[in-house]
């Protein structure tokens, strides 16, 4: 079948299964491991919500129906749930019940194992850390089918390994997370308007304390406005109020041509979006669905990209030169006129142990370019700045970084293809991406 992730780019021909518990997924992987064809190799997949070819390979085991909640200690909101759980269901269930995720991405349509495996990072990284950081266990399921117990205490070697690991240590089955007590399904948010990109990073300096912080930039601004920018700043309601979540309504029913999205009409929504009406610095109550997720009001938005796709840019760079990195980036991006809707700056905390951890002490531009020839020298110019700074690309939605970049970015990537080797992973587990990677 064909098979591609929610950047719609690449499209790879894969064998998908589906296994229903730990018993069926060990038998397709020994049935893939004794294939003994040039496409004998596999990975785990969640929701396919990872950007690029890091889900995608010769055969492909989804985990979305092994998606159970296991157990749950109220007294210490420790839930053990089967790796394919979403983050949606776990905070439907749990929220009205007072518990909230400690970290979570930009969208909730991202299972527990996709989440683990990508080490996915939020709007409080910069106090919080990663997802993997509020991991109290794992159960991995190695290449011969034995399941391993990994912590930080277990198999620690194994548990960093896995955690950010891209499925390359083999597949997750379930795992048991520490959840954080809130007293209400609202955040109260403050939104702050920037003038360009010194202002914004005085703004995330001066409200470091605020445990969540995201701007949206308008990537094609230029001189002295470059980097203008809506600051979005929340906290947790403390008010006793739980409401109840609401569907998605609202669906982009088919694949848009791909020449709506051109400089000009992306520069008129930008203009547009940055001026909008706000109430500068005062506090709004607003649902926590609408807050962390906004994109998923809208269900397929990636066909709004065209029938090629997209690619997502996300780079961090360390707070040393952040901003005269982010400030060349974002003039090259605007000189080029290949700007993005959806530009987003966030502020990093320190680097976790984990060898492939995206997240270190800086501030991390994702942006949104739709799939076109002429876009990949931009791509490789933004590589070289990136380089140059000491920062590195995000593995959960590159589709396009060379075996090089990934190397004198990630340091630690022949740790991690040690352990593979150790432990057989490197038998079995592979993607385009780590084809294309050299792991």
């Amino acid at each position: 079948m064909k098979l591609s992730s929610w950047g719609r780019y690449p499209i790879s021909d894969s064998t998908e299964c589906r296994p229903r518990n730990n018993a069926a997924l060990a038998a397709a992987l020994a049935q893939t491991l004794h294939t003994h064809s040039a496409d004998s190799s596999c990975i785990a997949r969640g929701m396919g919500r990872s950007y690029g070819d890091s889900a995608l390979a010769p055969w492909v085991h989804t985990t979305t129906a092994l998606d159970h909640f296991i157990s749950f200690d109220e007294n210490e909101g420790l839930l053990r749930c089967a790796a394919g759980t979403t983050l949606e269901n776990i905070l439907r269930v749990m929220m009205p019940r007072g518990w909230f995720l400690p970290v979570v991405p930009g969208t909730w349509h991202v299972s527990v194992g996709g989440a683990i495996a990508s080490d996915v990072h939020g709007k409080n990284h910069h106090l919080d850390g990663s997802f993997s950081q509020h991991v109290e266990s794992l159960r991995l399921m190695l290449a011969s089918g034995e399941i391993q117990q990994c912590s930080a205490q277990e198999n620690p070697h194994l548990f960093h390994a896995t955690c950010a690991g891209m499925g390359l240590t083999g597949v997750i089955t379930d795992a048991t997370l520490r959840l954080r007590r809130v007293h209400s399904s609202a955040i109260l948010q403050r939104t702050l308007r920037a003038s360009n990109l010194d202002d914004v990073f005085a703004l995330f300096e001066a409200h470091h304390d605020t445990r969540y912080s995201v701007a949206w930039l308008d990537c094609l601004a230029r001189g002295s406005a470059l980097g203008r920018s809506l600051l979005y700043l929340g906290e947790h309601a403390d008010d006793e109020g739980f409401s109840p979540i609401g569907n998605s309504r609202v669906s982009v029913p088919f694949t848009t041509p791909a020449f709506l999205l051109n400089r000009y009409s992306m520069s008129l929504f930008n203009s547009a979006y940055y001026h909008k009406p706000v109430r500068n610095a005062l506090e709004q109550r607003i649902e926590a669905k609408q807050y962390f997720f906004p994109l998923d009001s809208i269900q397929h938005w990636n066909r709004l990209y065209g029938k090629r796709g997209f690619l997502q840019y996300q780079c961090v760079i360390p707070d040393a030169t952040a901003l005269p990195a982010m400030r060349e980036i974002l003039t090259r991006i605007s000189d080029a006129g290949k700007g993005s809707f959806l530009s987003v700056l966030k502020k990093l905390g320190p680097a976790n142990h984990n060898l492939l951890s995206f997240p270190l002490a800086g501030y991390t531009l994702a942006l949104d370019f739709k799939f076109e020839p002429a876009i990949l020298p931009l791509l490789d110019t933004l590589d070289q700045i990136v380089l140059e700074h000491g920062g590195r690309l995000y593995l959960a939605k590159d589709a396009r970084m060379s075996q090089d970049m990934f190397r004198r970015s990630y340091p630690r990537w022949e740790e991690m293809a040690q352990i593979r080797a150790q432990t057989g992973a490197d038998r079995l587990f592979h993607s385009l991406q780590s084809r294309r990677l050299g792991l």
